[in-house]
């Protein structure tokens, strides 16, 4: 028997004494600790002074380092950012180092390789199995090994690591711990007392006294009971609710809201899937293809006509001439280059002396002073008396003509109702148009938003186009914009076009330094 094993005995334990004087180093961030290691004592030993650590000679101990590389720097080592720098520092490097090595074994092997035994490093080598490889085994035997043998997806998703899981402290907690375990309390001390608790004596009661079972109802149960019509007033489920308040029905939830009458009528009478014309379907007659091939030819006359519509009335008359930019310099400077009109010399208006003076006094006196009006005489009483018989005749006369007026309408009753006639047959021939006017808009699409309802464009192939075969049919629209389009012509939702996108900041280039000392 031979003892053989992954490493040897000497490599083994050289391993495990690197490891042993490696896990002597306690990598805690701990400012004694730094000092003792950058060379100072944890007892009475004296600090190592500069003129030391500013020599060129290396130490002789494993830790020791290039004393350029060992100067001290200023600053607290006991807060977070100490522990930054002491991790840039050789120490920090090797402590780093130190524990990234104690992860590795402890993902690896499940623990330090210094602490495992000697039945984890080592095996017992029996032999070669030669006997066993020249056995021949049946298909059943291979079958059954192939069914032992993980699959290759299981293995990739295995977790490796020797490292144990955390435990989940949540997993062992029990809510309401503490509760139940006074209730267990209270009932282990009333089982001492003889008495039980209140859920065990219920079920002891229900053992002793079992409930009646209710008696399934039978096919002549049904049978026998009446039908009701479900909706109406006087079903069996309504008569309980039968009186009560209103107001208590609505907040008990029993009484249903009450629907409005238009919930019931649709927005629009267009049907939802319209039939696609004759023309556009696989392999058409000529006269239904011709026939498609027109309307699309209308509809782009159309928009012919009203691009050019909107041309003639965007365009200059006729007597106008476009702005050059000579015309527009010369209106920029309109009234700026030209002389004010109304302003004289400042001499002219004292050279008129008294003349002027004179002048204006004469025109004063010319003017003819205002005539005070005449005061209103006050009337005689033959003039009030002959006013009021005056008023009284002309009220007299006014009823005889109206009195003979309708005299007269007796001899225009014929005409009078031919009139009528014609009056009420032009209302409804009005009404009759208003009517059909609304009938016409009944199936057009409404003005809901700001935009109008833009009809799609007609699935149409020319006659060159025509396929000959399903294999190389040439497919036309889009179901989606089809009932997009559905939805707006049947006033269910309104016009909409695609939203823009708008930056609300300009976009600022910014060359980066790195790329920039690249470039030079």
């Amino acid at each position: 028997m031979a003892v053989t094993g992954s490493m040897s005995r000497e490599g083994a334990g050289d391993l495990r004494a690197q490891a042993t004087n490696r896990i002597s180093v306690r990598p805690w961030p701990n400012t004694s600790f730094a000092k003792m290691v950058l060379g100072g004592s944890g007892g009475g030993s004296t600090r190592c002074s500069k003129s030391e650590a500013d020599s060129g000679f290396l130490g002789l101990r494993p830790t020791s380092v290039d004393p350029a590389l060992r100067r001290r720097r200023r600053g607290p080592r006991n807060k977070k950012r100490g522990w930054r720098r002491l991790a840039q520092e050789p120490l920090g490097l090797e402590v780093d180092q130190f524990l990234e090595d104690v992860r590795l074994q402890e993902r690896t092997s499940g623990g330090l390789v210094s602490e495992a035994p000697d039945e984890k490093l080592f095996f017992v080598d029996t032999g070669s199995k030669k006997k066993e490889l020249n056995k021949k085994r049946t298909k059943s035997q291979k079958r059954s090994l192939l069914l032992k043998k993980p699959l290759r997806v299981d293995l990739v998703l295995e977790n490796t690591s020797k490292v144990p899981a955390p435990k989940d402290v949540l997993a062992y907690q029990i809510p309401n711990a503490k509760k139940l375990k006074r209730k267990e309390q209270l009932w282990e001390k009333l089982a001492k007392q003889g008495e039980l608790p209140r859920e065990v004596r219920r079920a002891q009661a229900r053992l002793l006294n079992p409930p009646a079972t209710k008696a399934k109802p039978g096919p002549q149960d049904t049978i026998e009971r009446p039908f009701y019509d479900l909706w109406a007033k006087d079903n069996p489920l309504e008569r309980p609710l039968a009186g009560q308040d209103t107001f208590f029905l609505e907040q008990t939830k029993k009484k249903g809201v009450k629907r409005p009458p238009h919930l019931h009528t649709k927005p629009s009478q267009v049907p939802a899937v319209e039939v696609t014309p004759a023309g556009a379907s696989y392999n058409p007659s000529f006269e239904d293809h011709q026939t498609l091939l027109l309307a699309a030819h209308e509809v782009e006359l159309q928009r012919q006509k009203d691009a050019e519509k909107l041309e003639r009335r965007l365009a200059l008359p006729a007597s106008e001439k476009p702005a050059t930019q000579e015309s527009a310099f010369q209106e920029m400077c309109q009234g700026l280059l030209e002389e004010s009109d109304g302003e004289g010399e400042p001499g002219e208006g004292q050279d008129k002396g008294p003349d002027a003076g004179g002048e204006q006094a004469e025109g004063a006196e010319a003017s003819p002073t205002p005539l005070r009006l005449a005061a209103v005489e006050k009337k005689t009483e033959q003039q009030r008396r002959r006013e009021k018989a005056a008023r009284k005749m002309r009220v007299q006369q006014a009823e005889v003509r109206a009195a003979r007026l309708r005299h007269q309408e007796l001899f225009r009753l014929r005409g009078i109702k031919a009139q009528v006639a014609r009056r009420l047959a032009e209302l409804a021939r009005r009404r009759e148009q208003r009517r059909m006017r609304r009938l016409a808009e009944a199936d057009r699409p409404r003005r809901l938003g700001r935009l109008k309802y833009q009809a799609p464009d007609i699935d149409v192939q020319l006659s060159s186009e025509l396929s000959d075969s399903l294999r190389t049919l040439k497919p036309e629209g889009n179901i989606l914009r089809d009932r997009f389009k559905s939805f707006q012509k049947r006033n269910m939702i309104e016009p909409r076009e695609r939203a823009k996108f708008k930056r609300k900041y300009k976009v600022k280039l910014v060359e980066k330094r790195a790329f920039r000392e690249i470039q030079l």
